[in-house]
């Protein structure tokens, strides 16, 4: 029955001691409003990661248990080991204290909260995952919305057919949860990862609002960092692209090489190209480095996976 539906709402949190209290608030109530349309259970939950903060954030989850008793569920970290990582955390954490689907939001509530009835309903329909796809990127800074456009058409490109503006904003159903703890690898990109694994899925559009207090936790280094995750987690097209690019530059060496032997055999003249030959040079010489780079991040991401450490330190728990 649709009104034995126990949700967990999990919220990655850094740092966000300024919007917290009312992000806490407002799902409280939107919880509330389901469990009275007897779409979810009363023993629903939101469970907050904080994920190393170095404010207030901890203080104001203990203060919310306090006040909502097992309706607030916490766990603090270490020390800061990113957004995709909190987001783990709570699927893994909210599996183990129960529930029949998990919805993840930003702890900023720029992603419309009045969505989540939305995805319940898609869930009550069958859906094992429905994620959330944003109408617009309104409220994105001129560099980060092509930035972000840009990404999803390579991701595309390299195959890795994630929908553009999608998000982080999705449910999960428990199936999803069992499939989840399946991938041990430290480096999991989620976004990629639920759309890979097959499950029956639904897509949701909402708004995004303007944030309420503070700022983006992403800058240029940690989206940058983000993207070639995804990329080299779910995608060896670049290792290929540069092993045809290597196959061209031996054709076109080869077309160089015999054109000054003809030259000097037929004309008796060694061409004069030196700077031809400079820029060649420099040509080639950056696009070695640039395959190497490449090539160097997937080594990267062999070398954090051989290593088997854990994908974070937990400090505390409320449970």
């Amino acid at each position: 029955m649709a009104g034995d539906t126990r949700l967990a709402i999990i919220i990655p949190c850094y740092n966000e001691e300024l919007v917290l209290s009312d992000t806490v608030n407002t799902l409280i109530n939107v919880i509330d409003d389901l469990v009275n349309k007897n779409k979810i259970s009363e023993n629903s939950y939101i469970y907050l990661i904080d994920d190393g903060s170095k404010d207030t954030t901890w203080n104001i989850i203990e203060m919310f248990r306090e006040k909502y008793g097992e309706k607030i569920k916490g766990t603090k970290f270490i020390r800061n080991y990113g957004n995709q990582k909190a987001l783990i955390a709570g699927l893994t954490g909210a599996k183990e204290i129960g529930c029949d689907c998990v919805v993840s939001i930003d702890a900023d509530l720029q992603q419309d909260e009045n969505a989540i009835e939305t995805f319940i309903d898609e869930f009550h329909k069958g859906a094992e995952i429905v994620s959330g796809i944003r109408n617009d990127r309104k409220t994105d800074s001129f560099f980060k919305k092509y930035t972000a456009i840009g990404f999803y058409k390579v991701m595309n490109i390299l195959g890795v057919k994630i929908p553009q503006n999608h998000s982080d904003f999705r449910l999960v159903s428990r199936k999803g949860l069992e499939v989840l703890s399946h991938y041990p690898e430290s480096g999991l990109f989620l976004r990629g990862f639920f759309h890979e694994i097959g499950l029956k899925t639904s897509y949701v559009n909402f708004n995004v609002k303007p944030r309420m207090a503070g700022c983006s936790k992403y800058n240029f280094f940690s989206l940058m960092s983000l993207a070639l995750n995804g990329i080299t987690s779910f995608s060896i097209v670049p290792l290929r692209i540069i092993a045809a690019i290597g196959v061209l530059t031996i054709l076109g060496s080869i077309i160089f090489s015999v054109d000054v032997v003809l030259e000097k055999i037929l004309f008796d003249n060694a061409p004069s190209g030196y700077a031809t030959l400079a820029i060649l040079l420099a040509f080639f010489g950056g696009l070695q480095l640039f395959c190497l780079g490449i090539i160097g991040e997937y080594v990267g991401q062999i070398f954090h996976e051989v290593k088997n450490r854990p994908r974070y330190i937990i400090e505390k728990e409320i449970k």
